[in-house]
């Protein structure tokens, strides 16, 4: 069972339906390449150290390098996420003062 796709693709469906994100702008595709690289390179260290080790019952099986694909969500989420929720309290905050 796929149980991290899952629970990926499940929060990311939660994501771009509770925050109704209509397009992806030119800093978010940077944000995401910056933190896709990033990810490979530090997954690739802590996973070829054995620092973190997956249950392949639980992974899909597909990789990049020795990076289970899974781990490339939370790079995703964090460039959809973070620009909105910034974007969404700093219209609050101009609204409030």
């Amino acid at each position: 069972m796929e149980t991290y796709v899952l629970i990926n693709i499940f929060f990311l469906c939660l994501v771009i339906l509770c925050l109704r994100i209509t397009h992806i702008n030119r800093a978010q595709l940077v944000t995401l390449s910056i933190l896709i690289v990033m990810t490979a390179l530090f997954d690739t260290i802590i996973v070829g150290l054995s620092i973190v080790g997956y249950d392949p019952e639980r992974i899909s099986g597909i990789f990049i390098g020795i990076i289970p694909i899974e781990d490339f969500f939370y790079a995703l989420m964090a460039a959809l996420v973070v620009p909105i929720i910034w974007d969404r309290l700093e219209k609050r905050y101009d609204q409030q003062h």
